[in-house]
């Protein structure tokens, strides 16, 4: 899985964190250890999908434009994720007479496939108010 979930995610948390304040790419991007171009591209996916609100310019920068307590790590997975179970390549061949060879690719697309649904029910019952909860819990262990 590429790392853009983990990303969209910090990121969506930090905005949380810190309710109706503008934060910069180069804010956000400091909190996640990587650049700010790269953030502007996650965020990109995720204003284009209603999740934050963008304002440019001098003071400008990023704000959760939803509940956090409604929006689901399901929800961020399909905008940034969706499909990257899967790697990109395939084992065997289908046109080989081994039946190994020729089959392994078609259960394995399945096998990701179904995987992924299962993940996508477990995002389900997460949400951004419930990882910044767990993230908060740690300050005090």
């Amino acid at each position: 899985m590429k790392s853009d979930f983990t990303i969209a995610v910090h990121s969506l948390v930090y905005l949380a964190y810190l309710p109706d304040h503008m934060a910069s790419s180069d804010v956000i991007a400091r909190s996640v250890c990587t650049n700010s171009a790269r953030i502007r591209k996650i965020m990109s996916d995720l204003r284009n999908h209603g999740f934050v609100k963008t304002k440019e310019g001098v003071g400008g920068g990023y704000l959760l434009d939803r509940d956090p307590q409604e929006v689901t790590l399901a929800d961020i997975y399909r905008i940034v994720s969706k499909g990257t179970l899967k790697p990109n390549w395939c084992t065997g061949d289908p046109e080989d007479k081994c039946l190994v060879s020729s089959k392994t690719q078609v259960v394995m697309d399945q096998i990701f496939h179904d995987a992924e649904e299962y993940l996508e029910k477990y995002y389900e019952k997460m949400t951004i108010q419930m990882v910044l909860r767990k993230i908060k819990q740690c300050e005090s262990d």
